[in-house]
């Protein structure tokens, strides 16, 4: 590894290169301003990205000439991007993603990542990213480094050694952190609605955000817990410390939370720094389908935009406005059905912050059904518990109309053709 600064690391940089930019919350932004510093210079770079937090000036209107972008999920900092055209959105499941790398249908030039300083034997980690990051840093032709003291050393896939590293830069920065809104009366609910299908010894998936820690908050008097997940937050630690959350009944890692990356407060990076019960594996096995299934009890909660009074559901997009994107939803979905008493949940409020039924006749057009009504199972809102599992069309009308809002009940009834 040559040690050097971010501007001499990425002269490296060529017109036309495809680069990967590490993810979430491991985004590293002082190799980003490096290449931002070359942009005068470069002509349509590629970068291809999961999600980045921070800012994301390459997707600005005026570096269109200079970058592309690629990403297989929307965040808020590219969204008028991929609405304007400069980015553009690949949906694919997480699970598959690693596999774009590794056959190389998308080739990395240059991967930028970020780690943490080596230890005595050289080695960094990865930290609190490794997601489809352990893929790219295996196919990459240049690996270049941030090398941050506040990057959590972690256990799992995340170790790369100092020697397959190209270019290193020390620059030792707070990592960005993220901070769930208080929990809303309609979100308790909702939250206590998911947990009342949770058994104890369930190994649990959830996302991030306000019903994900609602359902955390509900869960204080179960028992047994486990965790495998994409990521986890926050909510998860005070069941931790409760012993709430122990692993003890998981056939597949048992005692250990098994995640691809984490996004939360410096507390949680805290948490998972050298804690060996926390292991943060490749994307492609933590989503792996066949690798859920074989945890008993799996309870999968995910979220949408929009359902249709048959379960079609739209995770991705606002009709044809690209909002989000396909993620892990469907592996769990797939995964939790699969396994032992598992259980795949939607859970949602049921109408949006505009009054606008999150139930609907049909979707809007141009949506993106992300899990279709053949995969659908429970959809939880703050009105209740729907099962379609084994429903025919009719029951799942009527079974959705019912934890609708009651101000739209009686439209979708007169509406729907299928009733």
């Amino acid at each position: 590894m040559q040690l050097t600064s971010a501007f001499e690391a990425l002269a490296n940089l060529h017109s036309h290169d495809r680069v990967f930019i590490h993810s979430v919350a491991a985004a590293p932004q002082c190799l980003i301003n490096g290449m931002m510093e070359h942009a005068h210079r470069l002509e349509t770079v590629e970068i291809v990205q999961l999600h980045t937090e921070g800012p994301a000036p390459y997707a600005d209107p005026e570096m269109s000439p200079h970058f592309t972008v690629n990403t297989f999920f929307v965040g808020e900092n590219i969204r008028d991007a991929v609405s304007e055209g400069r980015a553009e959105y690949m949906p694919v499941f997480l699970s598959e993603v690693p596999q774009l790398f590794k056959k190389g249908i998308l080739p990395v030039k240059v991967a930028l990542i970020q780690v943490s300083p080596p230890d005595i034997h050289g080695y960094c980690s990865l930290g609190i990213s490794v997601d489809i990051t352990k893929s790219v840093i295996q196919h990459a032709e240049i690996i270049i480094a941030q090398i941050n003291e506040h990057m959590p050393r972690t256990h799992g896939d995340g170790i790369i050694h100092i020697d397959s590293i190209d270019f290193g830069v020390i620059h030792n920065t707070p990592l960005p952190e993220y901070f769930v809104s208080p929990h809303s009366d309609i979100h308790d609910t909702i939250g206590n609605n998911v947990a009342s299908l949770i058994e104890d010894g369930a190994t649990l998936q959830m996302g991030i955000g306000a019903i994900p820690d609602a359902v955390l908050s509900a869960l204080k008097h179960h028992r047994y817990l486990g965790i495998h997940t994409e990521m986890f937050s926050d909510g998860v630690i005070p069941l931790v410390e409760k012993g709430v959350i122990d692993g003890s009944k998981k056939v597949v890692h048992p005692g250990k939370i098994v995640t691809g990356f984490v996004m939360g407060s410096k507390k949680l990076y805290d948490f998972v720094n050298d804690n060996p019960s926390v292991v943060f594996l490749d994307i492609a096995y933590v989503n792996d389908t066949n690798v859920i299934r074989r945890n008993p009890h799996v309870v999968a909660i995910n979220s949408a935009i929009e359902i249709d009074i048959t379960g079609q559901i739209c995770a991705d997009s606002i009709g044809r406005h690209i909002y989000s994107g396909v993620g892990g939803q469907m592996d769990f979905i797939r995964g939790a059905s699969l396994s032992e008493n598992g259980k795949p949940i939607i859970a949602m409020p049921s109408i949006t912050a505009n009054g606008e039924s999150k139930i609907v006749t049909t979707l809007k057009q141009g949506a993106g059904i992300v899990t279709t009504r053949a995969h659908a199972h429970y959809i939880v809102t703050e009105y209740g518990i729907a099962d379609v599992y084994g429903k025919n069309i009719k029951q799942r009308c009527k079974a959705l109309i019912d934890i609708a809002h009651p101000v739209h009940r009686e439209m979708l009834e007169k509406s729907s053709y299928l009733l």
